[in-house]
C-alpha cells in the first residue's frame, strides 16, 4: 500500500509557512508500513487541485489532502474533492453543533460562513476534529481511498493519531505492526550490504533502512491478525539482524543518542561531567535539555584556550608542550580532571579541530574524546570527521554518546 500527500494552500507556495504536515504524515505512515512516494503542494486554485487529485489517484492507493477546509472562499478542498468523487456536500450535524457550541461558549456571534466548516462529502466517514472546528473525511472511491484533514498541525496531528491511524488497517482486519531499530557508527550503504540477503528475501516482516542526521534506522513491519504472533515475528527478524550489526545498535523508536544516554545514566545511577574545547558546550547543552538532568549531570566546563585547560582543568604544561592541546594525552587529562573537579562518576572530554583551518598541524575533523570513570585508565577515542565546522562538532557529540552508551552497557554487565 502506498500513499500520496497533497498539501493545499497558496501560503505554502509563497514560503509564508513550512509544510510540516507532509513530514509528519510521511513519518507516521512509514511506521505503520505505508510508503509515501510523492509529496505535492498546490495553491488555492480549484482547477490545479483537481488536476493534482487526478494524478495522485492514478499512482497511489491512498491520497491524503491537508488544508483548505476552513470557512473562507479560498478554502476549496472539500468542494473540489466532492466533484472529483461525483458526490455532493452535506452538513454533518455533530460537527455543526460543535461549531455552534464553540461560539456560544465564547459569547461571540457565529458568521454564516462558519457553517461551511461542517460540510462533509456525502457517504464519507467523518473524522472528528478534537482541537478545532472543521471535521476530516475518509471515503473509498473507485479511484483511491481519499482522506481530507485540516491544515493547522495542532488540528491535523491529533486527528491522524486518534481518528485516521486506527482505521488504516488491511481490509481483512490484519493489523500492521512496526518496530524501529536505531544504529550509529555504520553508514546506510554498509548496513544494507550487511543485511542484503535478508532485505532481498523479505516478505513479512519487511525491512526498510531509513537514513538521516548521521544515524541509520531500520523499520521492521509485519502484518498479522494475532498481536502476539506479530511480536514473535518481529523478535525473530530482529535477532537475525542483531547477529550481524548489533555492535552498532543503541536503541528503539524515536529516542535519539543523547536522550538515550540521559535515560541510561539515570537507570545506572551514574553522574557525568564534561570538559569541552572545540565543541564549546554543545554536549552540556544537549544533555541538560532533558527533564531530570540535575540527577545525572554534575557540571561542565568549556575550556577553549590553553590557559583555561591549564588553570581550570589542571592539564599539565608538559602535556600541552609535548603533545599539544589536540591530542590523546590532553583528552585523557581533561576527562579525568573534570571528573575530579565536579566529583562525578564519569568524566567526558572533547578536544579537536573544527576547522576551517588546521591546528597544531592537524587537519579539520581531527578529534579526541576522553572518557574517565569506567576503568582505571582513561579511555580515549580518536576521530577523523568530515563536514563543515558545525557538522564536525555535532558528529563528535554523537560519537561521544555512542561510546558512553557502550561503556555503560559493559559497566552494567559487571554489576
Amino acid at each position: 500500500m502506498n500513499a500520496e500527500i497533497i498539501a493545499v494552500g497558496s501560503e505554502l507556495l509563497l514560503g509564508q509557512i513550512t509544510n510540516t504536515n507532509a513530514q509528519y504524515l510521511s513519518k507516521q505512515l512509514a511506521e505503520i508500513g505505508i510508503d509515501v512516494y510523492v509529496h505535492t503542494v498546490v495553491g488555492d486554485n480549484e482547477k490545479r487541485l483537481a488536476n493534482s487529485l487526478e494524478l495522485a489517484a492514478e499512482r497511489a492507493d491512498i491520497v491524503i489532502l491537508t488544508g483548505g477546509l476552513g470557512p473562507t472562499k479560498d478554502d476549496l478542498t472539500k468542494e473540489t474533492a466532492a466533484a472529483f468523487c461525483g458526490r455532493t456536500l452535506v452538513h454533518d450535524e455533530k460537527a455543526l453543533q460543535s461549531i455552534t457550541d464553540f461560539f456560544e461558549k465564547r459569547k461571540r456571534p457565529m458568521t454564516p460562513n462558519n457553517k461551511k466548516q461542517a460540510l462533509v462529502i456525502e457517504g464519507s466517514t467523518v473524522l472528528t476534529n478534537h482541537t478545532g472546528m472543521a471535521p476530516g473525511m475518509l471515503l473509498e472511491t473507485e479511484k483511491c481511498t481519499l482522506v481530507l484533514m485540516p491544515g493547522p498541525p495542532r488540528e491535523m496531528q491529533p486527528m491522524f493519531e486518534l481518528e485516521l491511524k486506527p482505521r488504516l488497517l488491511d481490509g481483512s482486519g490484519t493489523a500492521i505492526t512496526s518496530r524501529v531499530l536505531r544504529y550509529f557508527g555504520i553508514g546506510e550503504s554498509q548496513l544494507e550490504t550487511d543485511l542484503e540477503d535478508l532485505i532481498d528475501a523479505q516478505i513479512n516482516p519487511t525491512i526498510a533502512p531509513l537514513a538521516g542526521n548521521g544515524e541509520v534506522k531500520l523499520r521492521l513491519t509485519v502484518k498479522h491478525t494475532d498481536a502476539d504472533e506479530a511480536e514473535r515475528m518481529l523478535d525473530e527478524t530482529e535477532q537475525l539482524i542483531q547477529k550481524r550489526v548489533g555492535e552498532f545498535f543503541y536503541g528503539y523508536g524515536e529516542i535519539g543518542l543523547m536522550e538515550q544516554l540521559a535515560i541510561q545514566l539515570k537507570r545506572a545511577g551514574q553522574s557525568i561531567s564534561a570538559a569541552e574545547s572545540f565543541t564549546a558546550g554543545m554536549f552540556t547543552a544537549g544533555l541538560t535539555s532533558y527533564k531530570g538532568a540535575s540527577e545525572i549531570f554534575s557540571g561542565g566546563l568549556t575550556a577553549y584556550s590553553s590557559e583555561v585547560k591549564e588553570n581550570m582543568l589542571q592539564v599539565s604544561k608538559e602535556t600541552i608542550r609535548q603533545s599539544g592541546v589536540v591530542s590523546e594525552a590532553c583528552a585523557m587529562e581533561m576527562a579525568e580532571n573534570v571528573r575530579k573537579l565536579f566529583s562525578s562518576d564519569i568524566g567526558v572530554s572533547f578536544t579537536g579541530v573544527a576547522g576551517p583551518d588546521p591546528q597544531e598541524g592537524k587537519e579539520p575533523g581531527t578529534a579526541y574524546i576522553g572518557i574517565a570513570g569506567f576503568k582505571e585508565e582513561v579511555l580515549v577515542f580518536p576521530l577523523s570527521l568530515s563536514g563543515n565546522r558545525q557538522a564536525i562538532r555535532e558528529r563528535a557529540i554523537k560519537y561521544s554518546c555512542f561510546y558512553l552508551l557502550n561503556e555503560l552497557k559493559r559497566w552494567n554487565a559487571t554489576q
